[in-house]
Order: structure tokens, then sequence, then C-alpha cells
């Protein structure tokens, strides 16, 4: 007789599945170049040239530093023209990763992400970049990072290279205050941040006029420790 226990066990992974693959071929953002503007402005997630941020990571016990800069340089894909934003990952003073991330706002307010190109230095000082993806090249599609609105909304796709890059978030909070070693932060909203490639998820807080300055995942915590404008 046919064991219907696997059945059973077998459904709700072919039900994820097929909510997975649904999401993806909904997925189809419009981009026309002209609904996009030449400088990013969102209150929850600016992005001012010259900008640059420190945070303080811990990961099971790791500690890392990761410097941001919002660079001046400006890298243009599929006619919009986005803001390159330097990300440096070290551990110890040793370089870890080196990453490029491009990012442009619609005129409606909301950020949108469109690829990166990232070197992660493996042990043995091995290079890879695996990680790198650029929106229009091999069905890879951008995706916002930031919506336009801080308010509780629906999820929203953040970026989608298939079986890549499949990445969501979700406003769930507003209002929070938040406390890291560059000072104290109210009026923060905080998003839930997951891969349908993975499982877990993420906890982030963004401050008006600066950005992200918190974030929590297993065995994970970023921390702001400053900010230096222009």
């Amino acid at each position: 007789m046919p064991d219907h226990r696997e059945n059973r066990l077998l459904l709700p992974v072919l039900l994820i599945t097929a909510a997975v693959a649904g999401i993806a071929a909904k997925y189809q953002p419009r981009i026309d170049p002209s609904d996009f503007q030449s400088q990013i402005t969102n209150e929850y997630f600016p992005l001012l040239p010259g900008t640059r941020y420190e945070y303080l990571e811990t990961v099971f016990g790791e500690i890392f530093n990761r410097e941001i800069t919002v660079t001046a340089e400006t890298r243009t894909i599929m006619g919009v023209k986005c803001v390159s934003v330097h990300d440096v990952l070290t551990s110890k003073g040793e370089l870890r990763e080196d990453s490029y991330d491009w990012y442009a706002q619609d005129k409606k307010g909301a950020v949108w992400y469109f690829g990166e190109a990232t070197i992660e230095i493996m042990p043995g000082h091995r290079r890879s970049s695996a990680g790198s993806w650029e929106a229009g090249v091999g069905g890879a599609l951008p995706g916002i990072v930031m919506p336009a609105d801080a308010k509780l909304c629906e999820p929203y796709q953040q970026e989608y290279y298939a079986n890549w890059a499949e990445d969501m978030g979700q406003i769930v909070a507003v209002g929070e205050t938040v406390t890291v070693p560059a000072g104290t932060f109210t009026h923060c909203l905080r998003t839930r941040e997951w891969s349908l490639l993975e499982s877990g998820s993420e906890k982030r807080w963004y401050a008006p006029r600066i950005g992200l300055v918190r974030s929590e995942a297993a065995g994970e915590v970023v921390t702001l420790l400053s900010i230096k404008r222009p």
C-alpha cells in the first residue's frame, strides 16, 4: 500500500515551493528612467554623496567593522542613473569584503536597489565575486529597499535574481526609539527582511535623516558607531 504519510510531509514543501514560484512569476516591475530622479532624499534611506557610516558587527562572537561611503560616482543601469555606494567589511584590520551597491530613487520617493559588484575574501586569500549581480543582466531585476511612505505596508521585493538574490522586506513598526553607540534615535521605523531562498529573518531599524542604525538576526547584531557628513 502507498505510504500517505510521505505525501503529507511533502505537501507543505510543495505548497511553499509553489508560493515562492508564484511570487517570482508575478514580479515584473516597470522601470522607466523618466520616473527616477538624480538624488536620493528618502527620509529613512538618504544617500548624500560624501556621507560615511561606520558600523560594528558581531556575528556569532566574531567582530567586524563595516564602513559605508556614499560616493559621487554613478552607474547607469536599465537606463537609470544610480548612486554608487562603497561598502568595506574588515576583521582585525584585514579586508573581508569589498562591494559597490547601486541605488536610485523614483519620483514618488521609493529607493530602489539595482545590484552590486562584490568581492569576498575567502580563507587562504581566495577571492569570490559570486554575490555580484546587476539589474537587467541575466534576468535580474531591481527591487525596493525603502518605500516612499514610512508606514506599515505589505511585503515588497527588494531584489530579484532567480535562485540567487530574492530578498523581501516589510515595514512592521513605526515610531520606535533605538539607542546605539552613535546615539539615541527617535521616530525610527522597523522592518522585517528575509530571503525567499533561506530560512530566518532580520529586524532592521532606520532613523529619520540617518538610515540604518541597528539590525538583528540569528547570532548577529549590527549597530551604528558614527556618521560623518560632508
